[in-house]
């Protein structure tokens, strides 16, 4: 029982890393009033780019670099069309889905299938990862889960501690009243919806460069979507998403750990536990007390100025 308690936690952070940055971005996008649906194709898109460069010869670094750049790329024509055109969000989220999910089939090709050396745990001293159980968790890690962790508590003390974080805020919240008080709302909404994909696109990158060192078509396997869900489930609160990233990231860890069990379960069963836990956290978030949700109050409408 000891040999699997390690190796599950210690293979949780990888499996939570995405999910908590992928949360982050759309934090940031939902905080500023911009419903993105778009988030499982713009990961798909990162996560192909990320391995294209480092098969082509990048270092994992600059390769995650460049996922996060096709991640903003592929998410500017669904910016301009929300936020400077007012198109329906919802509608264009699911047409960037489709966008990037075909741009990383298609591009992606030749890239299928090849194993490549990703980022490389960080050098701690081998004493810290013997300590019982969460030695490796703690101390077995890549450089991207420690920012990502740092990204959330960073994000939680913009959102509540600074001007740019209540212009977020009274944007999502209610833009006109920010625009009356002088907050350029395109602008934060650009900014945000930049700054959020750059985020989902490293959760992208880091698929294939940090957890899988390889990429496969349909890798993404719904991690978008259960981001989207984990958003609700933690109220829109970037220090809650860290709990709520290593809840899913669990579930998702168990089932390789339950294989090498060879317990006579089937494989699709054992696959459909973190939707099903998916859907489960979603039904409790909805049964809590009844009290006004934590939702921005302008989420997923389009701002006209002359209506306000």
């Amino acid at each position: 029982m000891i040999v699997f308690l390690t190796a599950w936690l210690g293979s949780l952070p990888g499996f939570m890393t995405p999910l908590l940055l992928a949360s982050l971005g759309l934090l940031l996008c939902e905080r500023a009033g911009v419903l993105n649906l778009g988030v499982e194709g713009v990961m798909a898109v990162a996560a192909m780019t990320g391995a294209a460069a480092c098969l082509s010869g990048l270092a994992p670094g600059l390769s995650l670099v460049l996922a996060a750049g096709a991640a903003v790329a592929i998410t500017l024509p669904y910016i301009i069309a929300v936020v400077v055109f007012r198109a329906a969000q919802i509608p264009a989220g699911l047409a960037l889905v489709a966008i990037g999910l075909g741009t990383s089939m298609v591009l992606g090709r030749d890239f299928a299938h090849r194993p490549f050396r990703g980022l490389a745990d960080l050098p701690f001293p081998g004493p810290l990862k013997e300590w019982p159980l969460v030695g490796r968790m703690l101390f077995q890690q890549d450089a991207v889960v420690y920012l990502a962790l740092a990204a959330a508590a960073l994000l939680a003390w913009m959102l509540h501690r600074t001007r740019t974080g209540l212009a977020l805020r009274a944007t999502g919240e209610d833009p006109a009243t920010a625009d009356s008080a002088g907050v350029d709302v395109q602008a934060v909404q650009c900014v945000a919806l930049v700054a959020g994909s750059t985020l989902i696109g490293l959760a992208g990158g880091y698929l294939a460069l940090g957890s899988a060192q390889i990429w496969t078509e349909g890798m993404v396997a719904g991690r978008g979507w259960i981001a989207l869900a984990l958003v609700v489930f933690v109220q829109w609160s970037p220090l809650r998403a860290i709990a709520g990233a290593a809840l899913f990231g669990g579930a998702q860890a168990l089932i390789p750990r339950l294989q090498a069990l060879g317990l006579d379960v089937p494989i699709y069963v054992l696959a459909m536990m973190p939707y099903v836990l998916t859907i489960a956290v979603l039904v409790a978030a909805s049964r809590r007390a009844r009290t006004r949700q934590q939702e921005p109050g302008f989420l997923g409408r389009a701002y006209i100025r002359q209506d306000r």
